[in-house]
């Protein structure tokens, strides 16, 4: 079976080299445009290319792949299948059409929950017990096709947006190796995605990660896991935008230094300890453990707490210059 793989990001690469690894025909790998980033404008290839070069296989980077001079060029790939994962362009009906098993994909989610960009993120933002890969045959529309398989991955109480990735990249892979020689021996029997069960994981953006401290406690440490590592979850000192990349929820209750009823405004420090400090949020309070300020590298709340003015009382936000 001759396949054409499809991906961009790094979800994608450990599905192709578990193809490669297994022995299967990859004819073409189809990846985004390379896209200049940082300062120095340096040309940067997506790592799905990286993989693919690695490999010594063909890569083929269109800008539109609708447009007629790419889908002229996949059909000369001959491809039996194509797969997909994080792709980044939408795929018209020639192309899903055009291979002799169609075009699957692999989805970070259990749909036909968290269709969209970003169900790695949402589920944990969302705080869902479990999370999952779905092979799917793709069919116009985002996310909408037949079920093929699946793999049910559990989101544990520590989980960030970079440790569920990892995990659902390489259950994808193993998922994917799976499905293939029953796709072509015609054995598995799609099903049909619910409408009415349906949810969406729409893009991330960097806005997203500044944190509101009205919000409850809990809220926001979902919101430090699931954005981690990117865009990060973010709030304001002295400032300076401050991250927050690891904290937990403490509640008001002897032995914390906290206390119901004191006065304890949302963003305001309330207790500063050797190795932590913890804010008041709309409810409960958040205990920072780890951040990274502004023109400076991560670091260990304990390491922050000695460089850095931070006593009950002050103000984290985004409106503080002083």
């Amino acid at each position: 079976m001759k396949i054409v793989y499809m991906g961009t990001p790094d979800f994608a690469v450990a599905p192709l080299e578990a193809l490669l690894d297994a022995g299967y025909e990859v004819s073409a790998v189809v990846t985004q445009p390379d896209k200049q980033k940082g300062r120095g404008k340096a040309v940067q290839m997506s790592p799905v290319k990286e993989c693919a070069l690695r490999h010594g296989l063909r890569v083929f980077q269109p800008v539109k792949i609708r447009e007629a001079g790419a889908v002229s060029e996949l059909a000369a790939f001959g491809a039996d299948l194509f797969v997909v994962a994080a792709f980044g362009q939408i795929l018209s009906e020639e192309i899903l059409n055009m291979p002799r098993f169609g075009c699957i994909n692999i989805h970070a989610s259990l749909l036909p929950a968290y269709r969209g960009a970003a169900p790695i993120q949402w589920a944990i933002l969302n705080g869902e017990k479990e999370s999952g890969v779905t092979i799917m045959r793709m069919a116009k529309g985002v996310d909408t096709g037949d079920m093929l398989l699946k793999a049910v991955v559990p989101v544990e109480e520590k989980e960030t947006g970079g440790s569920l990735h990892d995990k659902l990249m390489e259950a994808g892979a193993r998922l994917l190796l799976e499905a293939l020689p029953r796709i072509e021996e015609g054995s598995l029997l799609p099903q049909a995605q619910r409408e009415e069960d349906a949810t969406y994981a729409g893009k991330l953006t960097k806005t997203m990660g500044l944190i509101d401290w009205k919000e409850d406690a809990p809220v926001i440490e979902r919101l430090v896991r699931g954005l981690n590592p990117w865009p990060s979850a973010y709030t304001f000192y002295k400032g300076k935008q401050l991250k927050i990349w690891e904290a937990e929820v403490v509640a008001s209750e002897a032995g914390t230094g906290l206390r119901e009823g004191a006065a304890f405004e949302p963003g305001m420090v309330a207790r500063v300890g050797k190795e932590s400090f913890d804010v008041a949020a709309g409810g409960g309070y958040l205990r920072v453990k780890s951040l990274q300020l502004e023109g400076k590298r991560r670091m260990q709340a304990k390491e922050f707490l000695l460089g850095y003015e931070m006593a009950p009382g002050f103000v984290l936000g985004q409106f503080l210059t002083d």
